[in-house]
């Protein structure tokens, strides 16, 4: 989760609140000081003792500056593990000069989707950490390993304090200890992880709260005063709460909020629920919910009852108050004013940036409510609501990027009343956004097909899909994709009209096609062979020009790897379909592939040809493309080498590094001027020139992360001797 500056949109099925952190500055690969460990905002009076177990784990001990420490807080839900884990870097801030990063796992997987790939959130925490303290996506490799082996190597320098928060597996520690002397790693576990005893960390468990701790939380909340006078009581509520922090703080709440409630009062109503007591006791490892909150669960207005039975619904734990309001089918400031009542009673807690947080916990509990009290088609209704809620502005953000892309899904209607808050001087950015919510709509996205949505789960997949374009999570994307091709294929067999089953169709062959590129970079080729074969029939079934040429463009792009002869074949096709289509965007990025086979094939003047159609039919569109024109031009120029002519290669992939420096395409600024370096130093005589493209892909590669720094660093470093 980012906690940077929040954005409150306008009325958008339900409204937005976005957060991100601030764009990293690509100056040089500096980025700033991470400091993401979210603040306690309520008091701490408690845990003294623990806090000073972590200051000896952490630093105190001799010779600790000089290895990397580890501690594990582990505890039953609710005892504060979270809350003592913030604290505790709080007070350690000036321990760690390099920084604090924050992972919460919570965050990273969805309770109830089937098992992930094994390692899955593992590399999505390694390259999130990566991410933030490179500043960059460049340059994060796509294997569990590599970015093990780089997250060691990036921190290697490093003195930082890593929180791992809601851990459940040993390996999810390992792979996230940094190398650099006196850093730590403090994780929170529900579970014991004993194994990781053998690699030297130290296990500490939390338990519930003494009488003593019991009393100064109510004290904290209540007041010293309202204790002193009713200490007897206040000293049962501990009793009756066991110690545990999450059940004290809704007594606490509802003594606050009701001025009429007395402690006495209270104790003698839970002292009375023997059933409730009884889940309040702890049993091993667990403890019931519903014993907990069923008290203060009644005491909810009507509508801030029925506000948290649906919140229990939603696919994720974290929402904003559009989220909220959507789930409810109300308007944002009904969801608002009740979500204030629920945090009031501490059902729900508010992260200080405009979302809400649910734990897991009492998720399971407003659950348990609403399949009690709501109607059996409810939940499905509030799964369709909330998930056009984040198709809206999913399909609002693809827009906002670029606005003449392929796109099968016919949303116009469904777009014409609603508000983008992209295109607002202070709007949140459309990538950005889309990557704060990467989790919540994948999230939705397994909901969704689980309930049987078909046509809204491939819609948000063909929309969402514009994200992966630029930032490339792979095993996101792959799953997002393949829910999405699934889920058309079952809305062309359910569909009752000949326009909805071509429409499904083309949607099929669509995200089939696209589903070709994270497999092939993933390396399952054969599954990519299989994706394409089948899109490809699809898209030929649906009759739909624009979609066969994309698809016969993806597959050359296969082709490319694994039959380069007959690349330019399909790319042939692309081209035809696409300008017979009207299509001249699709037509140019044809020619530009086209063009670069042709190169490959030894065809250098055809190829030339060829891509200079496509420059020129890029710049001139009405929507100019001047980031594929820029990579267009530095094709022509590796062309003009081929060809012979050196001086016009040398000037030609100068212009395409500029340009593409100016469109922050710093990946593909880098690889033409290596293509400009290699060039220059083969031809002799402008070791200048070589030395400047060099420094800069280094610093380029330098600030991604990227293992091809080292192999410039070591051509600069030849170039000295």
């Amino acid at each position: 989760m980012n906690y940077g500056p929040s954005f409150q949109g306008s009325h958008i099925h339900g409204g937005i609140t976005f957060n991100v952190q601030s764009a990293p500055s690509s100056a040089a690969g500096l980025t700033a000081r991470p400091d993401q460990v979210p603040s306690v905002t309520v008091p701490f009076s408690n845990r003294t003792a623990e806090l000073a177990v972590l200051d000896s784990v952490f630093g105190a001990r001799p010779g600790s500056a000089r290895s990397v420490d580890v501690g594990v807080l582990d505890g039953l839900p609710g005892v504060g593990k979270t809350t003592m884990a913030w604290r505790w870097a709080e007070r350690a801030r000036g321990r760690f000069p390099d920084g604090q990063l924050y992972v919460d796992f919570a965050a990273l997987r969805d309770q109830s989707a089937p098992v992930a790939a094994v390692g899955a959130d593992v590399s999505e925490a390694l390259a999130m950490c990566l991410r933030s303290l490179v500043g960059s996506d460049d340059g994060i490799p796509s294997s569990l390993a590599e970015r093990t082996n780089l997250f060691r190597s990036r921190s290697a320098s490093l003195r930082i304090l890593l929180v791992l928060d809601d851990v459940s597996q040993p390996a999810q520690v390992r792979a996230l200890i940094p190398k650099g002397p006196g850093s730590a790693v403090l994780v929170t576990s529900q579970g014991r992880l004993g194994e990781l005893s053998l690699d030297g960390a130290r296990l500490i468990s939390l338990k519930p709260l003494d009488a003593h701790g019991g009393l100064a939380l109510l004290k904290d909340r209540c007041g010293e005063e309202a204790v002193a006078a009713e200490r007897g009581a206040a000293q049962r509520l501990v009793e009756l709460c066991s110690g545990l922090p999450v059940a004290l703080q809704i007594v606490a709440a509802r003594l606050v909020t009701d001025d009429s409630l007395s402690m006495t009062t209270l104790a003698e109503e839970l002292d009375d629920e023997a059933s409730r007591l009884a889940g309040m006791a702890l049993q091993g490892e667990e403890y019931s919910v519903s014993a907990v909150l069923g008290p203060s669960y009644r005491l909810l207005p009507p509508h801030a009852a029925r506000l948290y039975r649906l919140l229990g619904w939603l696919p994720v734990g974290t929402f904003d108050a559009g989220v909220a309001a959507v789930a409810a089918d109300i308007d944002t400031r009904s969801a608002q004013r009740l979500l204030g009542v629920l945090a009031k009673a501490s059902f729900v807690e508010a992260m200080g940036d405009g979302r809400y947080r649910m734990h897991d916990l009492v998720r399971l509990h407003a659950r348990e409510r609403a399949m009690e009290e709501e109607p059996e088609t409810e939940q499905t209704a509030l799964v369709q609501r909330v998930g056009t809620h984040y198709l809206v502005l999913t399909a609002l953000a693809d827009r906002a990027l670029r606005r003449d892309r392929l796109r099968i899904a016919q949303l116009a209607a469904l777009l014409r009343d609603a508000a983008t808050p992209f295109t607002a001087d202070d709007g949140p950015p459309p990538l950005e956004w889309l990557d704060t919510e990467r989790p919540a709509i994948l999230a939705v996205l397994r909901t969704a097909a689980r309930h049987g949505l078909h046509t809204l789960v491939w819609q948000l997949a063909e929309a969402f899909t514009v994200l992966f374009l630029y930032r490339r999570y792979l095993a996101a994307w792959k799953e997002s994709l393949e829910l999405g091709a699934e889920a058309a294929a079952a809305a062309a067999a359910a569909a009752d009209t000949a326009g909805e089953i071509a429409q499904a169709t083309a949607a099929e062959a669509r995200l089939r096609s696209l589903l070709s590129r994270p497999l092939l970079d993933l390396g399952e080729n054969e599954r990519a062979r299989v994706e394409l074969e089948t899109a490809v029939a699809r898209a030929e079934a649906s009759g739909h020009l624009v979609l066969r040429a994309s698809v016969q463009e993806f597959l050359g792009r296969y082709r490319d790897r694994f039959d380069p002869s007959q690349a330019a074949e399909a790319y042939q096709y692309s081209l035809e379909l696409n300008t017979h289509a009207g299509e001249a965007r699709g037509a140019a990025i044809a020619a530009y592939f086209l063009g670069c086979a042709q190169d490959a094939q030894g065809d250098h003047a055809e190829a030339a040809v060829t891509l200079r159609l496509a420059q020129r039919s890029l710049m001139n569109s009405e929507e100019p493309d001047l980031r594929m024109a820029a990579r267009v031009t530095a094709a022509i120029g590796v062309v003009h080498d081929h060809l012979g002519d050196t001086e016009e290669a040398i000037r030609t992939l100068r212009e395409a590094a500029q340009g593409l420096r100016e469109q922050q395409a710093t990946h593909y600024e880098a690889q033409a001027l290596v293509q400009l370096a290699d060039i220059a130093e083969r031809t002799g005589g402008r070791e200048d020139l070589v030395r400047t493209c060099l420094n800069r892909a280094v610093e380029i590669h330098d600030a991604a992360g990227s293992r091809l720094a080292e192999s410039l660093r070591r051509r600069l470093e030849d170039l000295d001797h």
